[in-house]
């Protein structure tokens, strides 16, 4: 068998774009461009997206981006409007945090969007819009009572 000649396989080409996390040029859309937040991945390479002009676009991620940088629902992503076809889109860029929170400093992004994946779920409590509230009418201590009396249930039993 032939001796193995090169540096490494394909971990160590993964391990290429280090640099990735300094700063960057901040990128403001073009004509032909906008602004998008993702809503959900489709898989496939394909995520669907609300624009800020108000329309829900399928946006198809392109190869230089694909396997390289991560895309998640709640990220704000700069996409090119294909001029064929309106309900379609390709993403060209994706934001960090700050550089999306600069955006809406400048007045570019709509301050209803959220700039993190965390800030989709906010305002949202558990299961997709419950919220928990303090049992009314009950003092803290009758609340201990009855949590009390179910873990001596629980352990008779």
């Amino acid at each position: 068998m032939p001796k193995n000649k090169g540096k490494g396989g394909k971990n160590r080409k993964r391990g290429k774009n280090e640099a990735d996390d300094d700063k960057r040029e901040l990128v403001f859309k073009e004509d032909g461009q906008e602004y998008a937040q993702v809503t959900r991945m489709l898989g496939n390479g394909r995520c669907e997206a609300i624009c800020v002009d108000g329309t829900r676009r399928l946006c198809h991620i392109r190869g230089k981006m694909h396997k390289k940088v991560w895309i998640a629902a709640g990220d704000i992503v700069l996409v090119g409007l294909r001029d064929y076809q309106d309900d379609k889109a390709d993403v060209i860029l994706k934001y960090m945090n700050d550089e999306a929170r600069l955006l809406k400093a400048y007045g570019e992004l709509p301050r209803r969007s959220g700039s993190t994946r965390a800030s989709t779920s906010m305002g949202r409590g558990r299961r997709g819009g419950q919220r928990l509230h303090p049992v009314r009418g009950r003092g803290h201590r009758q609340d201990l009572r009855i949590l009390s009396l179910l873990a001596g249930y629980f352990i008779i039993v």
